[in-house]
């Protein structure tokens, strides 16, 4: 195993521990974890409060969602290391001839708070889900805000499974992984053990899972990961993937090459290289961006699965539970249900939980839409300028 000698000490020691996290009442724990991956950007604008609002009505497990840290220090819910132009429009700048304006383009890391918060991220539907139901002028939110609407919109112990943006190969396009921790869990731990026993941490950046189970055992981690961040990149600088791609440790994997791991597949090492660094879940992309042809599914040739029965068959003998991310199609959820997996993140949470309760998988309670849609109009922050909800 190949480590970053910093982190050495601790990834040897979590490899040795039998179960990552101290159980609590985890009381969702009874249920498939069906998530709302970034809320359910399929059918609501990408991580704001509406995504989020119809995630509960849907009656997910889990809310997922990411996490930026501004220049100021706070965390803001937004996938991106930057403000993408399809997502959000600028409205104006914080202060008359502030230097970083136009904020769209720029980094988290490189905004503060207020300058976000003049963003319009809800008037834009993203091409690639035509759905999409947009909330014109809708701000981007904080975590406390984000934790004050689910508190104020249900009294269902919703799971949340948190993901800190870090780049694992351009490491300064973002705050660093210990600076996330340490905000993440300050925000956790301020509103007790039980509300932590509902949180997992999770990130493609697998420093920022060691730090935290080195500083917070307690709270539950999840290794994302794919084809891409498995290995090293190709020489030409370009990431690979299962059939062709670099050797050696990989700078996702906190140095970690998943190569020195015993097993006869990839999906075991991936899983053993998971439970060297006491994570709690795998997170695996569904489908192997080695597929060929577009293949996105079972049915069509030149698909390539990344999470595959080996995969989970070696986790659940560490202890780990599998939940891959955005199989956004049903045959490939049928495909994952067969072999095992204990949740699924989708882009399409109500369409997923349509196939779920036909096969009498146990799903957490949908959210009461008036209470929901209430709590949503006292939460949700709006811009004065915005578009006129056409969606372009």
């Amino acid at each position: 195993m190949h480590v970053l000698p910093s982190l050495l000490p601790l990834a040897l020691a979590l490899s040795l521990q039998v179960s990552a996290s101290p159980v609590r009442r985890w009381a969702y724990s009874k249920y498939f974890d069906l998530q709302g991956h970034r809320g359910g950007r399929g059918e609501t604008d990408e991580n704001v409060l509406p995504s989020f609002a119809w995630g509960l009505i849907n009656g997910v497990t889990s809310l997922e969602f990411d996490l930026g840290l501004t220049k100021d220090n706070h965390l803001v819910v937004w996938h991106d290391e930057n403000i993408d132009p399809t997502k959000c429009r600028d409205t104006g700048a914080v202060t008359p001839g502030d230097t970083m304006y136009p904020y769209v383009g720029k980094y988290i890391a490189n905004l503060t708070l207020a300058q976000l918060k003049t963003l319009d991220c809800g008037s834009l539907r993203l091409d690639g889900f035509p759905l999409q139901e947009v909330y014109p002028g809708t701000k981007l939110s904080t975590l406390p805000e984000l934790f004050d609407f689910v508190s104020c919109a249900t009294d269902e112990p919703v799971l949340f499974n948190i993901e800190s943006k870090v780049d694992g190969d351009f490491r300064n396009l973002t705050r660093g992984p210990e600076d996330f921790v340490r905000a993440m869990a300050g925000e956790f731990f301020s509103r007790g053990a039980d509300f932590v026993d509902r949180v997992t941490h999770q990130s493609f950046d697998w420093r920022a899972l060691i730090i935290s189970k080195r500083d917070y055992p307690s709270l539950r981690t999840s290794a994302l990961c794919d084809d891409t961040t498995l290995y090293k990149p190709l020489a030409s600088g370009v990431n690979g993937n299962l059939t062709t791609h670099g050797t050696g440790p990989s700078n996702w994997l906190a140095g970690i090459d998943v190569d020195s791991f015993p097993g006869s597949t990839v999906g075991e090492r991936v899983a053993r290289a998971a439970h060297s660094i006491g994570a709690d879940f795998l997170s695996p992309v569904a489908t192997s961006y080695a597929s060929t042809g577009g293949a996105a599914d079972p049915a069509e040739k030149g698909w390539i699965a990344f999470t595959n029965k080996t995969m989970v068959d070696t986790a659940h003998s560490l202890g780990l539970q599998v939940k891959p991310w955005t199989p956004n199609r049903k045959s490939l959820l049928e495909y994952l249900l067969n072999i095992g997996i204990d949740g699924v993140i989708t882009d399409y949470p109500h369409e997923f939980r349509r196939s779920l309760e036909r096969k009498n998988y146990p799903l957490a309670p949908p959210g009461d839409a008036k209470r929901v849609m209430k709590c949503l109009e006292k939460h949700n922050q709006y811009t004065a300028d915005k578009l006129d909800g056409k969606g372009y």
